[in-house]
């Protein structure tokens, strides 16, 4: 993989780039995790602009991997202290992407591990199906839990979410599912969609 490069944001299909070749997505939950471990994963410190303060990703960010190679840092689900046109326009910027987007090779969800699957995730979920994309959740903030409570938490949500979405324990912290991650992301980069 080569080094990750930040390509351009997009407030609309009309400025996303041109869609060849593979990428793989990252979505989730505001405030779960999701620049962080763009970060981990891709060896970056600040490639994905982290926040304390959920909904802090508004647009949707593309990040080059090589060539024809992309990350998409997608805006945050759920509790955002934003107005409702904001999460109006951004629901409709994640349907365009889901629905016009024929270069997505993978889909990472993260879900904050101490929360466990939230409605929104599971409806997130739902909303990819149909794409037959394959999806991971990455368990974030593993290193919040003890490891039993994180294994347990680990076995709930495979067991829920079965055979169809991989997951693992993530911790950018304690380098946690790391590895495991980039194994996933760098595969589906290589066999596209």
């Amino acid at each position: 993989m080569s080094t990750p490069t930040f390509l351009k944001s997009a407030a609309s299909l009309a400025d996303f780039p041109s869609d060849t070749g593979r990428e793989v997505a990252f979505v989730g939950r505001s405030n779960s995790g999701k620049s962080t471990a763009i970060n981990a994963i891709l060896g970056m410190h600040k490639l994905a602009r982290v926040s304390k303060t959920p909904g802090r990703t508004q647009l949707i960010n593309f990040f080059g991997l090589g060539p024809d190679c992309r990350i998409v840092d997608l805006p945050g689900y759920g509790f955002a202290r934003v107005p409702p046109e904001v999460q109006r326009r951004w629901r409709g910027l994640l349907e365009a992407y889901f629905t016009q987007r024929q270069s997505l090779a993978g889909l990472m969800v993260t879900v904050d591990i101490r929360r466990g699957l939230t409605a929104m995730d599971e409806q997130m979920l739902g909303w990819v199906a149909p794409l037959e994309v394959p999806v991971a959740l990455l368990l974030t903030k593993a290193d919040k839990l003890s490891r039993s409570a994180g294994l347990a938490q680990q076995r709930a949500v495979a067991q829920h979410v079965g055979d169809r979405v991989r997951s693992t324990r993530f911790s950018a912290l304690g380098r946690e599912g790391i590895l495991e991650a980039k194994s996933w992301l760098e595969g589906w980069l290589e066999t596209g969609p």
